[in-house]
């Protein structure tokens, strides 16, 4: 393994998080300075375990998908034996990509440049006019980096580059946001294999990677940021539609926020959402009622009800720290590129084990969020972005039902609060500072 002495990459400021994080507020200095972006690389985005890729995307031996690792560009690969790798996208020889395509099915990679070729397990397997390099040259001394550490959980592949994390089960990083994703597998019919990647969207936020991650577990926004949304489907369909229970006194209703530990967040809409048929609240869709039609002339009346229900989504919002989110029946992937920058994907499913009207439903109901309320978000998370960058307002509020006494702690040590907290922010920070105040020992296979 060759490994990354500390502190070789980048110059360390000797930052005080204790200063920047602190109870119930965060400094702007956090989204907007480059130093901190690039601590994170290392300090987060390297030592921790991140979400690469969903195993039905390699569900043959010699497929692959284009990814990252923080900045690092990967290829996740399964060979031709079935082993699951995480190579680094970058030739050994000068650094150019040896993969240009997002995903398919390749035993080799030929890097354009030179014309390096490496196996999809990272083995360097033929260098041109190779003679040039003398005697004691070794093209295994060549071999593609490689992330050493990974695993799955019900589907979901995993890696880090830190020894003291890869060490140790994911299930223990996972903790209590496990079963939480066992919930969400149960929605979607139980069996994680049936499950598949069936394309995403993808969206280029300009804006800092928390200012997402600071989203995906804020239930207080939804009522003002999404209004457009909420008024214009009352206005056309009527009251008892989807979202609408987040129109008014939110904290009044049964959903909660909760916090798992090591940064992992949930909100739990599923009391508001499944108090009545939830995919006769959903808005009109194209070809919806005739794919009903065929399925209930198909398979009948009562079992196409109980496959339509599952069409909407889960009623879940899951975080995964720092860059996995589960929101509805999707999961979106959130990549920083630059401290200005962020890859944000929204990854549709389908399912093995319904008809294929069923998924095409599924399909149409996992556009509308993205195609009408994600631009809502977008819009506010490049807002608070440029916001940020006013240096005589220094600090971002995160106080919500700090002091209201509200918050309650089972023997587990999961904290639930109110929907509309700021639980999730002082939840992920406490874990973000955590592992910013430390300086691993990174490692490439």
């Amino acid at each position: 393994m060759t490994r990354t002495p500390k502190g070789a990459e980048l110059e360390d400021k000797s930052f005080c998080w204790d200063d920047r994080v602190q109870p119930g507020r965060v400094h702007r200095s956090l989204y907007v300075d480059r130093e901190v972006f690039d601590l994170e690389q290392r300090r987060i985005f390297g030592a921790t375990w991140i979400y690469l890729a969903h195993e039905s995307e390699l569900a043959e031996s010699d497929t692959f998908v284009a990814r990252r690792l923080g900045p690092r560009p990967i290829i996740v690969t399964r060979d031709h034996k079935g082993m699951l790798h995480a190579l680094i996208n970058r030739c050994t020889h000068r650094g150019a990509a040896v993969c240009r395509a997002t995903a398919g099915k390749a035993r080799y990679f030929t890097c354009g440049y030179h014309g390096w070729t490496f196996s999809n397990d990272g083995a360097c397997v033929d260098i041109p006019l190779d003679d040039a390099y003398g005697p004691a040259f070794e093209k295994r001394d060549r071999n593609l980096g490689r992330v050493p550490f990974l695993a799955t959980y019900r589907g979901f592949i995993f890696g880090t580059l830190n020894p003291k994390k890869g060490e140790q089960p994911l299930t223990d990083h996972l903790g209590p946001a496990a079963d939480r994703i066992d919930e969400w597998i149960a929605h979607n019919g139980g069996d994680h294999t049936k499950i598949r990647v069936a394309g995403a969207q993808r969206f280029l936020v300009n804006g800092n990677w928390k200012c997402i991650y600071d989203n995906a577990g804020d239930g207080y926004h939804p009522e003002y940021s999404h209004q457009s949304l909420l008024r214009m489907t009352q206005e056309r369909h009527g009251e008892g539609m989807d979202l609408d229970y987040f129109a008014g006194g939110i904290d009044a209703t049964p959903m909660y926020s909760q916090a798992l530990g090591n940064g992992h967040t949930f909100i739990d809409q599923r009391p508001c959402m499944f108090e009545s048929s939830v995919f006769d609240r959903q808005r009109p869709q194209p070809g919806r009622e005739a794919v009903a039609a065929e399925l209930i002339r198909d398979v009948g009346e009562q079992r196409a009800k109980a496959q339509l229900e599952t069409v909407p989504g889960a009623g879940m919002n899951l975080s995964i720290f720092p860059s996995l989110l589960f929101i509805g029946n999707q999961f979106q992937v959130i990549t920083p590129l630059a401290v200005d920058r962020t890859d944000l994907s929204w990854f549709a499913t389908s399912r093995d084990d319904m008809p294929s009207g069923v998924n095409t439903l599924r399909l149409r109901t996992q556009e509308d969020f993205p195609m009408f309320g994600e631009v809502d978000d977008n819009a506010n998370f490049e807002s608070c972005f440029d916001g940020m960058a006013v240096p005589e307002m220094e600090w971002v509020d995160i106080s919500r039902h700090l002091h209201t006494g509200v918050e309650k702690v089972d023997e587990a040590g999961v904290v639930t609060a109110p929907v509309s907290s700021d639980l999730h922010m002082r939840s992920y920070y406490k874990e973000w500072k955590r592992l910013m105040s430390s300086e691993p020992e990174l490692v490439l296979g």
